[in-house]
């Protein structure tokens, strides 16, 4: 079969299309932080990030970084006219009540029924990184997951059940991947879109669970 994945670029950009006018946001650490570069001009979303940043703008150009405006994961981030920064406690103050109307994370396994995991392989010697990954998934009122869908082993991350540690229990609705959108519902995975060239069958038996279109 002929298909083409969507770059880092091209999913981020995909996401970006998702989030409506007027959404709180907040993007997490890895590839999510790139949906920051692809929200239209004209669309006023405001961005959150867990070290304490709301208005969040696009990564800086090239020569222009202030390394005292950085967002969760160290990076040099623009702050947008009216954004603001404030302590890490008010920042966590907001995502655990309910004020964040997206999130947007990585993940090592999500499972059918939404399950996150994304802090621990359990490999022996892997370094646990739950940071406030699980504050986010049940905090938000939507968590979307942004993530290759296969493993460099060519193994699924979209599972029947997590065989990592969980960091949240059914709180995933969407899931973003490099060969289509899905949906995760009380009836299964349902999706969304994929790439030109791929079918629905394959894609199925590409990560060897029943997919119905949304």
């Amino acid at each position: 079969m002929n298909y083409t994945r969507r770059s880092k670029d091209e999913l981020a950009a995909r996401v970006a299309q998702d989030i409506p006018e007027g959404a709180t946001v907040n993007l997490g650490i890895g590839q999510p932080t790139l949906v920051a570069n692809h929200i239209p001009a004209s669309r006023e979303i405001l961005l959150h990030s867990e070290n304490g940043i709301l208005g969040m703008g696009p990564a800086p150009a090239a020569g222009q970084e202030d390394y005292d405006l950085i967002n969760a994961g160290k990076q040099p981030v623009t702050l947008l006219p009216g954004g603001a920064y404030f302590h890490h406690a008010d920042s966590f103050a907001m995502m655990r009540g309910g004020h964040l109307d997206i999130c947007v994370l990585g993940a090592f396994q999500v499972s059918a029924k939404g399950d996150l995991a994304n802090w621990h392989t359990g490999e022996v010697g892997a370094i646990p990184a739950v940071g406030g990954a699980m504050d986010l998934a049940i905090g938000a009122k939507q968590t979307w997951v942004m993530m290759d869908l296969l493993t460099k082993q060519g193994q699924s991350k979209l599972v029947a059940e997590c065989s990592y540690p969980l960091t949240g229990i059914g709180c995933v609705k969407r899931v973003y991947t490099d060969l289509g959108t899905l949906a995760c519902t009380p009836q299964g995975l349902k999706v969304i879109d994929l790439v030109p060239g791929l079918s629905l069958q394959a894609l199925s038996e590409l990560i060897s669970l029943p997919l119905t279109l949304a």
